[in-house]
């Protein structure tokens, strides 16, 4: 699985260097010039960008039009269709009205899968398998707290996605032949649930990132117990020192032994 982390504009060179492609938040571009200079520097090398709608920040998508703008601005290799939270309907109605407006913006269409019951998931995924060229999963959707063995918020997401990929699969939902992203996530042992599914090709988090920047180290194969709840996008000025240096560089090795190892 190919794995990218959101970090401060002071270390984003040294998380490309430890990680396998990059992954932009398309609202801190006008904000941060250097912050959209780096992605633009680093696909001229051939690295991969992934470029975000940034609704986890914002709470909803960016503008249909600036989002339009800035991914012909950036080329990015892919880019993930605004899409609204919690609701399979209306991020279908969304991808509709992007083909039908912005079809030729250029780079590779993530389509991302949202509701809140399990048919308006489901719906929404099957129509992401067939119109979209990357399908993205969210680590956050409300419905994983009813498939919840567990009290603990973080537990029930990490399970629920699984559970959630399970039934796809068990179902013969699930489109093997087109590449997958798990969007963000709650504790780093999820990822080890998915191993040999080639399908499953990428995961972005800050969390190994922020969780360094707070002083957490992971533990080795599980990650952490809890999760920071501080946005990457609040850090994105700081400069990090050289204990949250090694603490960051620890957690990404520790993550990428979770997913990967």
């Amino acid at each position: 699985m190919l794995i990218a982390h959101e970090a401060p504009i002071s270390i984003l060179d040294m998380v490309d260097s430890h990680t396998d492609y990059s992954y932009a938040l398309v609202h801190l571009f006008d904000t941060h010039p250097e912050y959209y200079k780096h992605f633009k520097r680093v696909l001229a090398t051939g690295r991969e960008v992934l470029l975000d709608n940034s609704i986890f920040e914002l709470k909803k998508a960016f503008d249909a039009d600036l989002f339009a703008g800035q991914i012909d601005r950036l080329q990015p290799t892919y880019y993930i269709v605004p899409d609204v939270l919690e609701d399979g309907v209306e991020t279908v109605a969304n991808f509709k009205r992007w083909i039908k407006e912005y079809n030729s913006a250029p780079g590779i269409k993530i389509g991302v899968v949202q509701g809140k019951t399990l048919p308006e998931i489901v719906e929404c995924y099957k129509y992401m398998a067939i119109n979209a060229d990357y399908i993205a999963i969210s680590f956050d959707l409300s419905y994983y707290q009813s498939l919840a063995r567990s009290n603990d918020k973080l537990i029930a997401q990490c399970e629920g996605r699984q559970s959630l990929i399970g039934h796809l699969m068990t179902n013969k939902i699930w489109e093997f032949n087109k590449p997958h992203h798990l969007l963000g996530c709650s504790l780093a042992r999820e990822f080890s649930g998915y191993k040999g599914i080639s399908s499953i090709r990428s995961v972005d988090t800050s969390n190994p990132v922020v969780a360094g920047i707070l002083g957490k180290r992971y533990y080795k194969q599980l990650g952490l117990f809890d999760k920071p709840t501080t946005l990457l996008a609040d850090l994105i000025d700081i400069q990090v020192d050289i204990d949250q240096l090694s603490d960051i560089k620890y957690n990404i090795y520790q993550f990428a032994e979770i997913v990967n190892g």
